[in-house]
């Protein structure tokens, strides 16, 4: 197992820059997600990891060994891409083993490596097979095994589960995680999609720009979000953000928010932390979304809505009127810098 850590790591082209001076400590065989929307820097940053591109400046270390001018080659990691990367006129043995060929590993120390991957993952008789006559879960699992062949500490994933069904990637992010805790991986992990961090991740980094919005535990991004992108990254659905008058009240009403700090500028609180009542706030539903165990309410309080995630045995009609509360310590506040207030 290997620990990673990003020391001021930043990525310029001419004007053009992708990271401004990313600091991360990934911990010795745990699971990090790099989270973010496009363009946020979450794939710069696992290439700069891998030596696939050079940072602009910041050190790099894997084992508390400075790699940032080493070669892929001798980082001691293993890279799963995307698009699987699949030599389609190969089997799926040789797919597996390439890499091992290439470094003159003897033949039965290969021979052994591939039956121990191979029945791992479940890919001992479709080893004849070409890639072609597999299926995309199947083809995920071969892109795994010639990174596990490879006996790397680090191993590193760009999106792979993105080209599969919503299904299989359930099923795969199953697989993975008991899979990496089982070997012990440190693995590095880019996704777009919050519900792969949140259900797969030790530590969730949280890009945004370029620069690390917040890092945490699921939980703790959950919980406590750092700022309003924080706030409406996380969660499905997610966090309302409600804008505040100066005197505590939810913008266009005589509703005192509840917002948990004076100088807040915005109230934060979650769909599911709502709850119907017989009185509390009062609103009017516009809208209603039946998503089977769930209903979730679009719900007006003066200017501004919020969304409500009640039972899906719930019945509720647009233009009825409602009463909504929650809790003081599920209310979070945002100054006007986006920035939470405690």
């Amino acid at each position: 197992m290997s620990s990673i850590a990003l020391n001021g790591v930043a990525k310029s082209w001419g004007d053009s820059t992708a990271l401004h001076a990313v600091s991360l400590q990934i911990a010795s065989g745990s699971f990090c997600v790099l989270l973010g929307p496009s363009g946020c820097g979450k794939s710069t940053t696992l290439r700069i990891i891998a030596g696939l591109e050079t940072a602009t400046q910041g050190q790099v270390l894997i084992d508390d060994k400075d790699v940032t001018d080493l070669p892929p080659a001798q980082r001691g990691i293993a890279m799963v891409f995307q698009n699987y990367a699949l030599f389609p006129h190969l089997s799926v043995a040789d797919n597996i083993g390439f890499g091992l060929s290439v470094r003159k590993v003897p033949a039965a120390e290969s021979a052994e490596r591939l039956r121990n991957a191979a029945a791992l993952l479940g890919l001992t008789a479709l080893l004849d097979r070409k890639p072609g006559q597999l299926s995309g879960g199947q083809q995920q699992r071969v892109a795994l095994g010639r990174a596990l062949v490879a006996q790397a500490k680090v191993c590193l994933m760009d999106e792979p589960l993105s080209n599969l069904d919503a299904q299989l990637r359930q099923d795969m992010r199953r697989e993975l995680r008991e899979l990496q805790q089982k070997l012990g991986l440190t693995v590095v992990y880019v996704t777009h999609d919050q519900t792969e961090a949140m259900s797969m991740a030790d530590q969730v980094v949280l890009l945004n720009q370029g620069r690390v919005e917040q890092a945490g535990t699921p939980r703790a991004l959950y919980a406590r979000p750092a700022t309003t992108f924080a706030a409406r990254f996380i969660g499905t659905p997610p966090m309302n953000l409600v804008a505040l008058e100066a005197d505590g009240r939810i913008a266009g009403s005589d509703v005192a928010s509840g917002a948990p700090a004076a100088k807040a500028v915005q109230l934060g609180v979650r769909p599911e932390a709502i709850t119907l009542a017989a009185d509390g706030i009062p609103a009017v539903v516009q809208s209603v979304e039946y998503l089977g165990a769930d209903l979730v309410l679009r719900c007006a309080v003066g200017s501004e809505v919020l969304l409500v995630r009640a039972a899906g045995g719930h019945v509720a009609t647009p233009g009825e009127r409602v009463h909504l509360r929650w809790s003081p310590d599920e209310a979070h506040g945002f100054g006007a810098d986006g920035r939470r207030i405690d």
